[in-house]
């Protein structure tokens, strides 16, 4: 489950007026000997941190409580495997070549009549694969079916079409496995009389081809030496592991969800590039993610619930009483289309709570006297304060999905673990850990900026 979520004290929000909003924003600097100690206590901690989890996963590969996730690998490295996701087994096990076979054969001989009328038994398989396809499939058809009358609806002299309804809802590519691309996007885009590639557009398909199959094997290979997956499920286990190892298992959770995001992602939206679409994107990596409003609702549905629920009923987001329209009424769709049980309330109450949270904190930011307090700081110390609310804001976003990726017990290890009996030593160092990662985005956010800045310079006419 990809969470939304808000951003404290986000870079670039609104100040009081007057202040220098843009100098406190993304685009300030950092001597570059701060910035180096920042990497080498980040990449110190991580290695730390590993290390442990790799003597976790050796010294607890033949428990009993392992054996039914942690099973024998590949032979020639001579390790079992972490096979605890059931999801990421199915997709790249068990009904790999299936996947392999659709794919391939709607790029190869499937493109025009994918286009143009539903594929009805293309794909085959056991009972167990068609049932997953069957209940995806009809899923997503809702949503597709949806969009596709909103946007009849808001626009009536465009007259769309049965075949334009068929076309959007039977593509391929997104209709097993999304994700959802809006009507109105994918009706314009293949439209497209002559559709034009840009410059080095197929060297970025092939790249972001290699990309996945690259990270299918890195993330198969990991599982055979980290069982952070298998590790939560013993909570007698997890309790033994030092606290810089068990912030490191509650972290590597929330990466390997992204990683098996983008993977779905990477792989859908490959064959929808070379279809001369442009396909909605995966979710930002955790790592990056310092800030709530930047993570997704749910990653296979995201464009839709921003579109229709978010972004209809909030507006801007800057206002308080409509955010909280609008978060409540998206995290109510997310709750049903995920599942209702009392973990996903429990998640999405945390998450809405988290997305209203920051703008509350915004709004108190820009409070008089707290503004004048920010605009008495250098724009460096502005940047580190920032980016200290960044750091716990990154800790929120963790524990909140630990609660979905995990179980609520394993969170409350963790939070107990990292807050209570390890405090102050632990709470602090892993704190000031974070805070190093943050600056380090904040740093890469920079010199993107500038770089985007440069590259708008250059296409201005004289």
């Amino acid at each position: 489950m990809g969470a939304l979520a808000g951003a404290v004290l986000a870079e670039g929000g609104a100040g009081a007026s007057g202040s220098p909003v843009q100098a406190m924003g993304i685009k300030t600097a950092l001597p570059a000997a701060e910035l180096g100690l920042y990497s080498l206590v980040l990449s110190g901690a991580l290695a730390y941190a590993g290390r442990g989890l790799l003597e976790a996963s050796q010294d607890g590969a033949h428990r009993k409580a392992f054996r039914e996730s942690v099973r024998p690998g590949w032979e020639y490295i001579g390790r079992k495997m972490d096979v605890a996701d059931f999801e990421w087994v199915m997709w790249f096990t068990s009904f790999r070549n299936v996947i392999i076979f659709a794919l391939s054969g709607h790029v190869l001989f499937a493109k025009l009549c994918t286009m143009v009328a539903p594929k009805s038994g293309f794909v085959t398989g056991t009972f167990d694969l068609q049932e997953v396809l069957f209940h995806g499939g009809s899923s997503f058809t809702v949503l597709r079916c949806t969009s596709f009358a909103l946007e009849s609806c808001a626009h009536p002299d465009r007259h769309y079409s049965l075949a334009d309804l068929l076309k959007y809802n039977f593509y391929l590519p997104f209709f097993f496995f999304g994700p959802i691309m809006t009507f109105d996007r994918f009706h314009a885009q293949v439209s497209q009389v002559e559709p034009v590639r840009r410059e080095g557009e197929l060297w970025h398909i092939r790249a972001q081809a290699g990309l996945s199959v690259v990270a299918i094997m890195a993330v198969d290979i990991f599982f055979h030496f980290f069982y952070i997956l298998t590790i939560p499920s013993d909570l007698k286990f997890a309790n033994r592991l030092p606290d810089s190892a068990l912030a490191g298992l509650a972290y590597s959770n929330l990466v390997y969800d992204w990683v098996k995001a983008a993977v779905l992602f990477g792989v859908v939206n490959t064959v929808a590039c070379l279809d001369h679409l442009d396909p909605p994107q995966p979710p930002k990596c955790i790592t990056a993610l310092y800030v709530f409003a930047e993570t997704h609702f749910d990653r296979g549905i995201n464009d839709w619930l921003c579109k229709y629920v978010y972004n209809h009923i909030g507006g801007e987001h800057s206002a308080v009483i409509p955010e909280l329209a609008a978060t409540v009424a998206t995290f109510t769709i997310t709750t049903l289309w995920l599942g209702p049980c009392d973990i996903v309330y429990l998640w999405s109450f945390l998450n809405c709570f988290g997305l209203n949270f920051e703008l509350w904190v915004q709004k108190l930011a820009e409070w008089g006297p707290l503004a004048r307090i920010e605009a008495s700081l250098s724009v460096q110390m502005s940047r580190r304060v920032r980016a200290l609310f960044g750091a716990m804001n990154f800790w929120a976003i963790i524990m909140y999905n630990l609660v979905s990726l995990n179980s609520l017990k394993f969170t409350e290890l963790v939070a107990r673990r990292l807050l209570l009996t390890g405090f102050p030593q632990t709470t602090l160092s892993i704190l000031f850990v974070t805070y190093c990662g943050v600056q380090l985005v904040k740093e890469r956010e920079r010199t993107l900026a500038l770089e985007e800045e440069q590259k708008q310079d250059k296409e201005k006419p004289e």
